[in-house]
């Protein structure tokens, strides 16, 4: 089991670029969370992937030398659902509501709508992700260095919030030029 979630369902077993075919394989899957359980969807299976990483990945590094082998991907599935949050709660806020209560739209209303995801922006936020990712660069190369399951992990995590302030700031420059 841990092999398996580790892998990300065995994608970190293709070559080359294991991070970023974990990273590709992880934008269909956040597509579907956010069109069906927006943000907040999306959240709850970051902290879930969060957590089942750091454990799968100490289980699997558990007696090697090797502290991060390339077929574990886990980490990057967070850190890219991480890097798209801010596009996913800014598509979820614009969703037209189609059910209204008393004027309101209702979250969970939300929900019964499928509501996708922009492509070109997801695209940016998957190549901002590997950009911080690859380059490592401050707290991301400090978690990296940890040579830790938890560092496994947070490398990814600090690369995702890295890429979704980036995105996020970008977002909001092109929106104040539009205006």
């Amino acid at each position: 089991m841990s092999n398996l979630i580790a892998t990300f369902f065995f994608v970190g077993h293709l070559r080359p670029a294991p991070g970023t075919w974990g990273s590709l394989a992880a934008l269909p899957v956040a597509y579907f969370i956010h069109g069906f359980f927006g943000w907040l969807g999306l959240l709850v299976a970051i902290l879930v992937v969060f957590f089942a990483g750091w454990w799968a990945t100490k289980a699997a590094t558990s007696g090697k030398d090797d502290h991060d082998p390339s077929e574990i991907v886990i980490d990057e599935v967070a850190g890219q659902w991480i890097a798209l949050l801010p596009l996913s709660f800014f598509a979820s806020m614009i969703a037209p509501c189609t059910r209204e209560f008393g004027g309101n739209c209702w979250p969970i209303e939300l929900m019964l709508d499928f509501t996708p995801l922009p492509l070109v922006p997801m695209l940016v936020a998957f190549g901002l992700f590997r950009l911080f990712d690859i380059w490592k660069v401050g707290l991301v190369g400090w978690a990296d260095r940890l040579g830790t399951p938890l560092g496994v992990m947070l490398d990814d995590v600090i690369a995702g919030i890295a890429a979704g302030l980036v995105w996020w700031g970008g977002a909001y420059t092109l929106a104040l030029m539009a205006n």
